[in-house]
């Protein structure tokens, strides 16, 4: 089987752990796909016995590689998106970052999960993905989002007006700094340090999110992901930023954006316990109290 490679540059104390990862995969991967960037940080240490391809930049694996490992944090494991883009490519994301909630793989974990990964004796999470539908071609082929789709101003002096619809029906005008749409996945990122609500993964929902509303009576709202989200922007300011996670274009206050649920998923690879509660509790340090 063919495994795909993808992470950005790591300290030298990580080393010998990824190196024994790759040693474990050499016994039943047939051949490497390596992200030239990273393959060209791992070369100096690593000596392998299986042949490696290289891939350009966003360039897709092959459909036939029976997964792609991203080695970095949760920002490195989002720029997977466009690389296996509606393939279905399961990723296992290991975290040499610091929070970690995609990238759930610690250092002290890879053993097992190479194992694991080996032996079959893991699970798939399929993830809800955002793709926005208007305009199209804004972001060419790469129109979706795992975490969030986010309107932002650009201009620090003034706020955005942004009408937002629900399948058509009007919700709300926020006047605010920006706006955030995003899927239970996306709920522990910017919406979460906006005030939005954790959601959990298999959760059918999204939640719309304001930042820095000047109206401190209006609240994120939970909503079905089966709707159609459709924002207007108008403002002083004569351009605004669209991002889905970290990609983002400008675009002028007469565009209309209209988002939904993707008609496919994220498919991450869950090794060992598969606990949201438990995660949450650990990575944002529920119950560390001298009282408990």
């Amino acid at each position: 089987m063919k495994i795909a490679f993808f992470g950005r540059p790591f300290d030298p104390g990580f080393r010998d752990n990824f190196r024994f990862l790759i040693e474990v995969l050499e016994e039943k991967a047939t051949a490497f796909l390596f992200y030239e960037d990273f393959y060209n940080h791992v070369k100096e240490f690593i000596r392998f016995t299986k042949p490696v391809d290289l891939l350009g930049a966003g360039q897709a694996p092959h459909s036939d590689t029976f997964c792609l490992v991203s080695v970095g944090g949760d920002g490195t494991l989002l720029d997977t998106i466009s690389m296996v883009q509606d393939s279905g490519i399961p990723v296992l994301g290991i975290n040499t970052g610091r929070l970690g909630f995609l990238s759930a793989i610690s250092t002290d974990e890879i053993k097992d999960a190479a194992r694991s990964l080996i032996s079959g004796d893991y699970s798939i999470d399929r993830r809800t993905m955002l793709q926005l539908t208007e305009p199209q071609g804004l972001f060419g082929n790469i129109n979706y989002a795992l975490n969030e789709l986010t309107v932002l101003k650009r201009d620090n002096s003034t706020m955005i007006t942004i009408s937002a619809y629900v399948d058509d029906l009007f919700l709300n005008t926020y006047w605010a700094d920006g706006l955030i749409v995003a899927t239970p996945t996306g709920s522990t990122g910017y919406s979460l340090s906006c005030g939005g609500p954790i959601i959990s993964p298999e959760s059918k929902n999204l939640v719309i999110t304001p930042i820095a509303t000047h109206n401190l009576t209006v609240r994120p709202i939970v909503i079905p992901d089966s709707s159609k989200v459709k924002l207007r922007i108008s403002g002083r300011t004569q351009d605004y930023l669209v991002l889905l996670d970290s990609r983002s274009k400008a675009l002028s206050t007469t565009t209309e954006l209209i988002v939904k649920r993707a008609p496919f998923s994220f498919n991450l690879i869950c090794v060992g316990e598969k606990d949201f509660y438990k995660t949450i509790r650990n990575k944002l340090a529920w119950g560390l109290d001298r009282r408990n």
